[in-house]
């Protein structure tokens, strides 16, 4: 099979090209080629940016991909170009997208309103009524390297995929992914208390008891190949998780678990934090999602070890820690010493 992976150069998307390469199948990617990661000999690779893709159009039909797998889809016009690029020239587009298209999601950042319900979520929950959730009353100017976030949203982007009559998609919705290479260093904060042997990690008591779904980086790249690989999932949307949904203190506590970490988890009320170290979402609505489909259709799993998989994460977060962080074990103490002095 011929797989065009448009990005796939970052955090999923090499996993996914390796396994890809491993089953024999033939690679091309589509991306700038500013990424540290090394590209595979076997892949073929064309530099550019999406962001103009109609100037490489020609090349990428010359590849003859059977399906085009795109990785960061981000704008609705990602997508409208994509199926017009590959309208005739391939059989089937893989597009990735994300658990913050369900009504719960928008409910935890504050776009949408309703009572809480926390259901476990299927691939048929509803989906946010408002668009564009990160777009703020005044959108950001031109030269802001965060504009794109204006117009960021993976509901039209599912609705371009799935709708087009003539070239058929897939969406995998992915929920927050841990692993080496993760960008955003999800699990970063909670390893450095750990490594300085802080005495005790502060939680907010609506963060501790949040519940929320996450799935390795390893474990993701499987689901994300079987989709490529299987026309079953022709014009299907699949959830992509774990299993449990963790609430954060329990997440903690596996990370402690991994790194013979001793500490004591703490909790505290929200107004007796700074301002700086309080959640900034209603950790009220929890965002459990069910995967059920991907796994009885694809026979799916996660299947690396929970303790291993975060060990294997610590490890390359702590080699490769974030540009910017700022600890605040004073603004902690001072928090914790106020509070209980209250009680």
């Amino acid at each position: 099979m011929n797989v065009l992976v448009i990005g796939g150069s970052r955090f999923i998307g090499p996993p996914v090209v390796r396994r890809l390469i491993a089953y024999g199948h033939n690679v091309t990617l589509f991306n700038r080629g500013q990424s540290p990661t090394s590209t595979p000999q076997e892949v073929n690779t064309i530099k550019g940016d999406r962001r103009n893709l109609a100037q490489f159009v020609a090349a990428l039909r010359q590849t003859n991909p059977d399906v085009v797998l795109d990785m960061i889809p981000v704008i609705e016009s990602d997508a409208t170009e994509i199926m017009e690029a590959f309208r005739g020239f391939a059989k089937r587009i893989v597009s990735i997208s994300s658990m913050d298209v369900y009504r719960a999601f928008g409910r935890i950042l504050g776009t949408e309103t309703g009572d809480v319900e926390n259901e476990i979520l299927t691939e048929e929950s509803p989906l946010r009524k408002n668009l564009y959730p990160y777009r703020g009353e005044i959108q950001r100017g031109n030269d802001d390297p965060k504009r794109l976030l204006d117009h960021y949203d993976k509901i039209p982007i599912e609705h371009i995929v799935l709708s087009d009559k003539e070239l058929v998609g897939t969406v995998l919705r992915l929920p927050m992914v841990y692993g080496p290479g993760d960008y955003q260093h999800r699990l970063y904060g909670y390893l450095r208390s750990m490594v300085d042997k802080r005495d005790f990690i502060l939680l907010e008591d609506g963060l501790a008891g949040w519940r929320s779904t996450r799935g390795y980086v390893e474990d993701i790249a499987d689901a994300i190949l079987k989709a490529v690989v299987d026309d079953r999932t022709a014009s299907e949307v699949f959830n992509v998780a774990d299993s449990k949904f963790h609430s954060e203190r329990e997440w903690v506590e596996l990370i402690a678990k991994a790194m013979n970490w001793h500490g004591e988890i703490r909790t505290i009320p929200s107004d007796a934090l700074p301002e700086s170290l309080r959640s900034n979402f209603d950790t009220r609505h929890h965002l459990m999602v069910d995967s059920s489909k991907i796994r009885n259709t694809l026979g799916w799993s996660h299947r690396t070890d929970l303790i291993a998989a975060i060990q294997n994460t610590a490890e390359y977060e702590l080699l490769n820690p974030p540009d910017s962080f700022r600890v605040r074990y004073d603004e902690e103490d001072v928090a914790w010493k106020s509070f209980t002095m209250k009680k």
